[in-house]
């Protein structure tokens, strides 16, 4: 496969969209690493929650400039790849990560963690339903609520909570959680739910969160589909 150093985006205001995604991460995990992988014209930059055992992998998605046929799998620090988009205050090209010409320059590869070696695949899922944005927010923000005042057991409480399925599917409220520590819950006024004999991912327009699927045990905290 080709090295690929660099990558320009279709649109540069992405650069610090990209940036407040990664910060999120970095704000749970400050030695996260992400999975860098382009695809169809675009770049998706998958990374992890540590929200419990099976923290959700969530991804931003950003579309490439044309002309970029190179394919791209690499996994780098997230805070080298921030401390590039960081740079690019000036556009002079100063070595900061960003060149003159507005193209990201990648940081160097580094060991990936073990849920890097193991993504979801691209194909064969399912479209379950749309989810409104609206409700899936304001379970989480509840959830929090409850967390905060009844925390005497933080761990075991915490469990309890984000283990709780919000859809027949077997969609947890740590999914929902994850979209709203990244920012998919202000992304669009719908999430697409899309399973898999061993997945589940609700999807916004610029990006993703994936869960391991667990076993439907009924209706869960009933959010409805918006159709």
């Amino acid at each position: 496969m080709t090295t690929v150093t660099a990558l320009r985006f279709a649109d540069p205001g992405e650069l610090p969209e990209l940036g407040a995604f990664l910060t999120r991460l970095l704000r749970y995990d400050k030695a996260a690493a992400v999975r860098l992988q382009t695809a169809k014209g675009a770049l998706a930059v998958f990374g992890r929650l540590p929200l419990g055992e099976s923290g959700p992998l969530v991804v931003r998605t950003v579309p490439l400039a044309e002309g970029q046929g190179t394919e791209l799998d690499t996994t780098v620090s997230a805070g080298q790849l921030l401390d590039g988009i960081d740079g690019d205050t000036d556009g002079e090209g100063d070595g900061s990560g960003v060149s003159g010409t507005g193209d990201l320059i990648l940081p160097p590869p580094v060991t990936g963690p073990s849920w890097a070696g193991l993504l979801p695949p691209r194909t064969s899922w399912e479209h379950v339903t749309d989810l409104d944005t609206a409700l899936l927010d304001a379970a989480v923000r509840a959830a929090i609520t409850e967390f905060r005042r009844d925390g005497a057991d933080p761990d075991a409480l915490a469990e309890s909570i984000w283990s709780r399925q919000l859809h027949p599917s077997g969609l947890t409220m740590r999914a929902a959680h994850a979209a709203h520590l990244i920012g998919l819950l202000r992304q669009s006024r719908t999430l697409a739910l899309h399973r898999h004999p061993a997945w589940l991912r609700i999807t916004a327009p610029r990006g993703a969160v994936i869960i391991r699927r667990a076993p439907a045990l009924g209706a869960g905290l009933g959010l409805s589909p918006t159709r």
